[in-house]
């Protein structure tokens, strides 16, 4: 028996655990807002230490979790010195959107109904706790004798991450030589895109809507603020990042509310836009664009006051020297385990894998899951995750550390 199938026998001996562990974390509510979510931290704690490992828990500062429009926020690092070696972080995020409606199975009740377990966070990216755990526990029992894993599993993502992996980070909690983030099974991603949000608000002056035209309307404005942003789309639908699976930039407006009543000219309307930045864009320019764009649009308006806020910057993640020996590893258990080596791609989302690479870390994203986003339903009702992909990643993850860390 190989090595790498000695591990796998491991995999399969523990695999029910590691469902059962998923079905855990999934019962334990964790959304992002309202992000109170040290309790779920906790919970995961003490199934890892069920385990047998032993789990430091970081609980980031009250001020820091207020400011960032959370309740609490506590990070969790488990570190196995295996020998001398790199030191290698596994990071995975437990807060997730909240469920929304549409489910027709409960969104905290992981139940699994044709080798699939719906929940959410089920696929994103809670699997990933289990694929992360089990992938070093079949290390730890293979008596395996090079280098040290890192388990992150940080409660901000939703949030931008900077009190998840940027806290771990800029504390100097860890220093880890390589990095593996969330991801699903079918591909290892090794750039993202950029995300930039602002809050705009426009204000005007309310009035009885019997005489509008005592008033100064904040939504009318506001609409012709939204379709000059939205006029951009045509211009960005002309640029294309070289990164493969990225494509163009994009953005949205994806939350409005504002006036007072239906016979009431609205006085104040705010409204939030998502930008996706890909790698090549600068967000200090792509920022000025879009604020020069809300202005000029304003000047219809001459008694409408707008101010704008910055709500969001997360910077794209660039593939950083070094991750080729990453993706080079995971490719080869992929093929070994999936029968197909799985590409090397962009995608256009964001995560908190960023702040790995903004601190010089290589890092690239794989773990348990389909071949898309859409394929899960992540953040959408009925998420779900096939458990042949957990088994499998587990599988890759455990064979790639064993690689990397000789």
């Amino acid at each position: 028996m190989t090595h790498a199938t000695a591990l796998d026998a491991l995999v399969d001996a523990r695999f029910d655990e590691s469902v059962a562990f998923l079905r855990e974390l999934v019962r334990m509510p964790s959304d992002t807002p309202p992000g109170d979510n040290a309790a779920h931290a906790e919970g995961t704690a003490k199934l890892l230490e069920a385990l047998g490992f032993t789990v430091e828990r970081h609980p980031i500062p009250a001020d820091l979790v207020a400011r960032r429009g959370m309740k609490s926020v506590t990070n969790l690092i488990v570190r196995h010195k295996f020998g001398p070696g790199p030191v290698i972080a596994l990071n995975a995020h437990g807060d997730v959107v909240p469920p929304g409606e549409g489910w027709t199975k409960g969104p905290y009740e992981g139940v699994v109904d044709k080798g699939r377990m719906y929940g959410r966070g089920v696929a994103v990216s809670k699997s990933d706790f289990a694929t992360y755990t089990f992938a070093l526990d079949a290390l730890r029992r293979a008596g395996h004798s090079h280098g040290t894993v890192e388990l992150h599993f940080t409660y901000d993502e939703e949030m931008g991450g900077e009190l998840g992996p940027g806290w771990l980070l800029a504390q100097g909690l860890s220093k880890p030589d390589y990095a593996i983030g969330a991801g699903f099974s079918y591909a290892v991603v090794t750039g993202h895109n950029g995300a930039l949000h602002l809050e705009v608000t426009v204000r005007g002056e309310a009035a009885h809507a019997a005489m509008p035209e005592t008033g100064v309307d904040a939504l009318r404005a506001s609409v012709d603020i939204i379709q000059a942003l939205y006029s951009l789309r045509r211009g960005y639908a002309t640029v294309r990042s070289a990164v493969e699976g990225i494509g163009s930039p994009t953005i949205n407006v994806g939350l409005i509310e504002g006036g007072i009543n239906t016979n009431v000219v609205p006085d104040k309307v705010r409204f939030s836009l998502d930008r996706r930045m890909i790698p090549e864009e600068d967000p200090e320019t792509v920022e000025k664009a879009l604020r020069e764009t809300i202005f000029r649009a304003q000047a219809m308006h001459s008694k409408v006051r707008v101010d704008i806020r910055r709500i969001l910057l997360a910077r794209a993640l660039k593939p950083r020297p070094g991750h080729e020996v990453l993706v080079k590893a995971l490719q080869a258990e992929g093929q070994r385990v999936f029968g197909t080596a799985p590409p090397a791609v962009g995608v256009p989302l964001y995560t908190d894998a960023r702040l790995y690479g903004e601190a010089g870390v290589p890092i690239v994203l794989f773990g348990a899951g389909p071949r898309t986003i859409l394929e899960a339903n992540a953040k959408r009702a009925d998420e779900n995750l096939v458990l042949d992909d957990l088994r499998k990643a587990t599988k890759v993850v455990a064979g790639a550390l064993a690689t990397l860390l000789a």
